[in-house]
């Protein structure tokens, strides 16, 4: 037992210690550890200018559009990088008209940035994928959704966030056979992009047993899209290019160049739904998306750029998302590291779609349901109920391991 002088002196002298250090300076000083060096992670988005004409006003792209995507991703990122010590950077390049695709790439990996979210045409996206090899830069894919980049013209160094047609086609396909709307009556338009998704709707119907009654074009003559007398022609256009049509359940509309499907809804000659590019489409996210807390992504989104998360919004944040979650679990942004765990069986990551998504080893295909939307709600996500798959229900959208036509090179 200590007598209570001798702890008021054991007391006084370790105030006299904290006032004035010196006093102590016969004690050892406490060892604080080092401090861990923090890692940057530079990321790079390299996009091109999308200056299509939309029918609707609502539609036209914003100057940000899939920036503010990665940009939000690059906040979340760097909310986990306070507690790893990791420090992410992004940096922004926009090519012009004629500018070399390649080149961008190289001066990237000249400014020490290994790890691009591209926003580029199946064709710049390849020529960026094999520039990229050569300085070990991984891309990932936020909005080209040509099925030959997961197949035949696959990239070992490109990933895929944005789904495929064929993705797409299936999950509308899965809901309208849910529905028993087996009879479908497909136009299409007359640009490249539009026959490439008329060929994945055509393979959904074989896959899925639904039945093509008759096929139209619709060929685009060009002309104003929102002149005076719009709605006035529409409404006679559309009726006549739909008449005497064999009995059908439901129209599917292949137009990616948004020229005719939006003004087929109400204007169809028999009365019946729309699908595919206009009325119900499928989409990898919605702005009217709320389940599984993706209202609080949504309501981010809007804090930071008042406007709505589109989906090529949200999968260039699925792309930082990704590069986030492979940095952390590595400790690591080397490029090669990043890319093993990316393909490797441990990689997952959350993103509001009522489960953690995955990647195809076979062609780093993102797996992802498939929303399906009206513009005003969510009606249905696939895939549906009832349609089943020994590895994953989700990869029943799209081409399946055993269809692939990919070798990663």
């Amino acid at each position: 037992m200590f007598s209570g002088k001798c702890v008021r002196a054991y007391i006084a002298a370790i105030a006299l210690c904290s006032a004035v250090p010196l006093a102590c300076s016969h004690a050892q000083p406490a060892q604080t550890p080092a401090q861990t060096p923090v890692m940057s992670i530079a990321v790079g988005v390299l996009r091109t200018a999308h200056s299509k004409e939309t029918i609707s006003i609502l539609d036209i792209p914003p100057d940000n559009d899939l920036l503010a995507g990665a940009e939000l991703g690059l906040q979340d990122n760097a909310t986990t990088g306070k507690f790893t010590n990791q420090e992410f950077t992004l940096k922004d390049r926009k090519l012009a008209d004629g500018e070399d695709t390649a080149e961008a790439v190289r001066q990237f990996a000249k400014d020490g940035i290994h790890l691009i979210i591209a926003d580029l045409p199946a064709a710049q996206l390849l020529a960026a994928a094999d520039a990229g090899k050569q300085s070990n830069t991984l891309l990932f894919n936020a909005s080209a959704l040509d099925d030959r980049l997961r197949e035949e013209d696959c990239r070992a160094n490109v990933f895929h966030t944005a789904p495929t047609r064929s993705m797409l086609a299936d999950g509308l396909a899965e809901y309208l056979i849910w529905k028993q709307w087996r009879r479908w009556f497909l136009v299409f338009g007359s640009h490249p992009e539009d026959q490439l998704l008329a060929d994945a709707i055509r393979r959904s119907a074989k896959k899925f047993g639904a039945k093509i009654v008759e096929e139209r074009l619709y060929q685009d003559t060009g002309g104003g899209r929102r002149s005076d007398s719009g709605s006035v022609q529409t409404q006679r256009q559309m009726p006549v290019l739909t008449q005497n049509a064999p009995a059908y359940d439901v129209l599917v509309a292949a137009d990616e160049s948004d020229v005719f499907a939006g003004y087929l809804p109400y204007r169809t000659w028999d009365p019946r739904p729309v699908a595919g590019s206009g009325g119900l489409k499928p989409t990898s996210w919605d702005a009217t998306h709320e389940q599984w807390g993706a209202a609080q992504l949504q309501n981010r989104f809007y804090r930071l750029f008042n406007r709505s998360m589109n989906a090529r919004d949200n999968q260039a944040w699925m792309a930082m998302r990704m590069i986030g979650e492979a940095v952390t679990r590595t400790h690591s942004n080397d490029p090669a590291k990043l890319r093993e765990f990316l393909v490797g069986p441990d990689f997952s990551f959350a993103a509001f779609k009522g489960q953690r998504l995955t990647l195809r080893s076979w062609n780093l295909q993102v797996r992802q349901p498939i929303l399906l939307g009206d513009g005003r709600s969510i009606v249905s996500v696939s895939p549906q109920e009832g349609f089943l798959h020994q590895t994953s229900e989700l990869d029943t959208l799209g081409y399946d391991r055993p269809e692939t036509k990919c070798v990663l090179r």
